[in-house]
């Protein structure tokens, strides 16, 4: 899984299936990494897909250099990875800050998107109190002194005591983000509002979100559906934030619904 120089960083990606494949490229949430796709990918690959999945800039085997970041930054790394793999479109799924990310680039890539899948996310987030005092928590405790509360957060009580295995994995995940890469991201976040510009995406478009996500609820989704015209939204049942690991089978059908109507 290779390292590659874009946009003043250096980023891990890995790709699976056949060359020949559209390619559906998966951005990360915040604190995890690649891996956190790979329920997914068995799938996309089997339905022909060619996927692209990398680490974000401050997460798993990316550097982490010291933010502030922005959706903005964050959004051009995407691009600049494409450009720098030879990719003109992509489809383009991205998970909490990945589907900012995924927002941000509806907005000034268009050009670049087959489509866009937009996971348990949101155009804007408040109070910019709580991401200011979780910056300032893991700079003094680290990443353990989060964990358990992200894990609470991305996961039902169900859903931890039904995917053990699962939920270690995303832990182990959370525990091994930098913090510089972590915190930087969290800026990134506290400073976003793109409410007002997703009303420019014209890519076709699928909203996903756990009907038991408190990190971005349903209102927030449907806030990018409403405002994202000929959008679909789709609400998983017995799902928190990570709808792809919680309710695996359920996304991965709305996905390829999506991609193969």
């Amino acid at each position: 899984m290779p390292l590659i120089a874009v946009n003043g960083t250096s980023l891990h990606y890995r790709f699976d299936g056949a060359e020949q494949g559209p390619v559906v490229m998966l951005s990360n949430s915040l604190a995890t990494n690649l891996s956190m796709w790979d329920l997914q990918v068995p799938v996309l690959v089997g339905a022909g897909y060619r996927v692209l999945r990398y680490d974000s800039r401050g997460h798993g085997q990316s550097a982490a250099p010291k933010g502030p970041y922005s959706i903005e930054m964050l959004a051009e790394d995407a691009v600049a990875l494409m450009d720098a793999l030879g990719l003109g479109e992509v489809h383009f799924c991205g998970l909490s800050k990945g589907g900012m990310v995924g927002q941000m680039l509806g907005t000034r890539h268009g050009d670049r998107l087959i489509s866009l899948v937009l996971c348990d996310t949101a155009a804007h987030m408040t109070p910019r109190e709580f991401l200011n005092e979780l910056i300032e928590a893991v700079r003094k405790g680290g990443m353990a002194s989060m964990v358990d509360a992200h894990i609470g957060r991305w996961f039902t009580k169900a859903g931890q005591e039904r995917l053990p295995a699962e939920v270690d994995k995303v832990r182990s995940m959370i525990l091994n983000t930098p913090v510089d890469g972590f915190c930087g991201c969290c800026e990134a976040i506290r400073d976003m509002d793109q409410r007002e510009s997703i009303r420019e995406i014209t890519a076709p478009t699928l909203v996903i979100v756990g009907e038991q996500d408190p990190s971005t609820p349903v209102e927030a989704a449907r806030l990018i559906h409403e405002r994202i015209a000929g959008s679909k939204l789709v609400i998983l049942s017995e799902a928190a934030h990570l709808t792809n690991v919680e309710q695996a089978e359920a996304f991965n059908e709305a996905l390829l619904g999506f991609l193969q109507p």
